[in-house]
């Protein structure tokens, strides 16, 4: 136990640290894409993925550990996906990052945790378990890309990665844009570490090498996967209400670390502060709570679950539920933003 709390606390600190400094948001990066026309976020997101399929390669290579993607449900998949992605829009941020925006003083943040946390743990554990179980039920299959396609697991990898690279080199290549600075309030490590911008390419990289450091970590206590934020969420949940230490694993500690790490990289940078939210903020983060929570555990994982760590093991479910949960991002950002966007311009300016 005391490996698993140390190991667990470790690596949540550390993704919890590196997004936060470096704003990994992919709830920005998915409406970037539809809102902005800005694709830089998901590219990023390639680039974790991949580095982290690279290195699975190596690790299932030299039996360090071995990957089995199971079966999984089509129409769940699809749908709590879908409704994943409306969610992280009314929250203000997927899963990973209301826990580590809760370390930063969001009480907004907190709520939407709140939620987030207690309907994961509803749907895979209580009231709403029937419903998740009714709509799973149907158009179960194998969800292994390389069992189903024929494709070697090397082959796909070498694909995704000529794929990325496409993109990042096309992306470094545009003229960089000049941006404001504001004046250096730091120096030196504290500089680098609690004030440096740096690119989400580069934030990709680290968070790719933290994805693919947990995988043996999380092995070494027992719990064969990857990073995971919902089942720990709901996990910690059903601890708090039940008592049962059984709950207590890797991810519990993990998701606590995220927190952990978020709250010294924003007290480092003086970015930590209690903000209250308004009416409408609160009741966006208790519907996109909920949402999120529903959801994820109905498509088996969130943006790190699915997005991040399914789609670097080619498991089907990851491949399927990233597009949906990207649709359901844009279905909400196009009500909150680009809707009162137009009707801005449209509406004339009354003149006295």
């Amino acid at each position: 136990m005391i490996w698993t709390i140390v190991s667990g606390l470790i690596v949540g600190i550390l993704l919890g640290f590196v997004m936060q400094r470096t704003r990994f948001c992919l709830t920005g990066g998915f409406r970037d894409m539809y809102v902005q026309k800005n694709n830089n976020m998901f590219y990023a997101l390639l680039i974790a993925i991949t580095i982290q399929a690279i290195g699975l390669i190596a690790l299932t290579g030299f039996g360090v550990l071995t990957i089995d993607n199971g079966t999984f449900p089509l129409i769940g998949t699809i749908i709590g996906a879908f409704l994943f992605g409306i969610g992280i829009v009314l929250a203000g941020g997927c899963a990973t990052g209301t826990w580590y925006r809760a370390g930063e003083g969001l009480i907004g943040s907190w709520i939407a945790l709140a939620m987030y946390a207690l309907f994961a743990a509803m749907t895979k554990n209580g009231l709403l378990k029937p419903v998740m179980e009714s709509m799973n039920s149907k158009t179960v299959g194998n969800a292994d890309m390389v069992s189903t396609t024929g494709i070697p697991f090397t082959v796909l990898v070498l694909i995704l990665t000529a794929v990325t690279l496409y993109f990042v080199v096309k992306t470094l290549r545009k003229p960089k844009k000049q941006r404001a600075s504001l004046p250096q309030k730091f120096t030196g490590a504290r500089h680098f570490f609690f004030e440096r911008r740096f690119h989400p390419f580069t934030a990709a990289v680290l968070i790719g090498i933290i994805a693919l450091i947990t995988w043996p970590i999380s092995y070494s206590t027992g719990r064969e996967s990857g990073l995971g934020i919902t089942t720990p969420s709901s996990n910690l949940v059903m601890f708090i209400t039940s008592g049962d230490v059984n709950y207590l694993d890797f991810g519990v500690f993990l998701i606590l670390g995220i927190f952990v790490g978020s709250y010294i990289a924003a007290r480092g940078s003086r970015e930590f502060k209690w903000r209250l939210p308004d009416k409408v903020t609160i009741r966006n983060s208790v519907l996109g709570g909920a949402l999120m929570g529903f959801g994820a555990a109905c498509a088996g994982g969130c943006t790190i679950g699915n997005g991040l760590v399914a789609t670097a093991a080619m498991s089907w479910q990851g491949w399927i539920s990233l597009p949906f949960m990207i649709f359901g991002t844009w279905f909400m950002s196009y009500f909150l933003y680009v809707k009162p966007m137009k009707q801005a311009i449209e509406t004339p300016v009354q003149s006295n």
